[in-house]
């Protein structure tokens, strides 16, 4: 029996290969998507088993306004649409999105794979709102050149600092995650003397230090409680581009207990915090996505299987037999 706080592999390490994949779903596609939900794990266990060294997993979140047509019961207390943050110079927009699909692996054949069947399986029922792969760049740096991801947590810090505990009894195991992509102005970055980035970042460029840099993102990005307990938040971003298109950027996930915290890191970001008016990372860096997710423990998606069946007209209009039995 699946232990009922057992997470998603929200907690994997890294990998050097991803697949985002942004969806929102049509109406009447609910049972079409509640059953893959539901196969979702096995599905994953079934592409990767021939490459175990391709550490192929894939975690699956669910937006607030698809939650109460995907899920038959309560909903997780801080749940809720992607907010919007407006500042004086910086924008960080609300966008749409009912699904998230965080595929990642050694190999980037095995993201391409796996999402296919996906796909594959709900072709028809769901509209792509984005999709992004991503890659590890370097020594694990983003394409402006620093390396990202350095405070994650790790061990039981990072299971403390990501999953939901008691505080939301019927939600254990489960994690919040806001995702945004951004675009990078690269041409304007690189014309930067080497010491003006490294007092944009907080960090220096080549040995990854971090420096005594007042508004730097790093500091703007640093959360604390009153008793000065720094807040985490587990990133796994990822450098995505083309040298073709000239688009180049970093796929921002972030995975929480509570989305306030991440929340709190974008204010300070797009708003300011003190004599700050904004992280002047977003001078060369521009969100054009974000949206607010809810990864469910791996035994409640594996139940979304037996939610809702469908009606034998629904069948009917999306070309299935209704859900399988469990």
């Amino acid at each position: 029996m699946v232990d009922m706080s057992a997470p998603q592999p929200v907690l994997s390490p890294l990998t050097s290969a991803s697949l985002f994949l942004v969806l929102t779903v049509e109406p009447g596609g609910e049972p079409v998507v509640r059953e893959l939900l539901a196969d979702l794990a096995g599905l994953q266990r079934a592409v990767g088993f021939g490459h175990p060294e391709g550490r192929l997993g894939v975690v699956a979140g669910i937006g607030s306004e698809a939650w109460d047509r995907l899920v038959d019961g309560p909903r997780p207390a801080e749940l809720r649409p992607f907010r919007e943050l407006r500042g004086g110079r910086h924008h960080a927009p609300a966008t749409p999105g009912d699904l998230l699909f965080h595929i990642r692996a050694a190999r980037q054949d095995l993201c391409f794979s796996l999402g296919s069947e996906i796909m594959n399986r709900l072709r028809g029922v769901v509209a792509v709102a984005d999709e992004v792969t991503g890659f590890t760049y370097l020594d694990q740096r983003d394409l402006l050149g620093f390396v990202d991801g350095t405070e994650n947590p790790e061990g039981q810090e990072a299971a403390d600092a990501v999953l939901v505990g008691a505080e939301d009894p019927d939600f254990t195991g489960g994690s919040y995650v806001i995702v945004q992509k951004y675009l990078h102005d690269l041409d304007a970055w690189n014309r930067l003397p080497v010491e003006q980035q490294e007092q944009i970042i907080g960090r220096r460029k080549l040995t990854n230090v971090e420096i005594d840099a007042p508004g730097s993102h790093v500091e703007l990005n640093t959360v604390t409680d009153p008793d000065g307990t720094e807040r985490q938040i587990l990133r796994d971003n990822m450098p995505f581009g083309s040298p073709g298109s000239g688009e180049f950027g970093t796929y921002f996930i972030g995975y929480s207990r509570t989305p306030a915290v991440t929340e709190e890191m974008l204010r300070h970001m797009f708003l300011g915090d003190g004599p700050f008016s904004h992280d002047r990372i977003l001078d060369f860096s521009t969100a054009v996505t974000g949206t607010l997710f809810f990864v469910p423990a791996a035994d409640l998606l594996e139940d979304l299987g037996d939610d809702a069946p469908a009606t034998a007209e629904q069948g009917s209009s999306l070309g299935i037999g209704g859900l399988r039995g469990r």
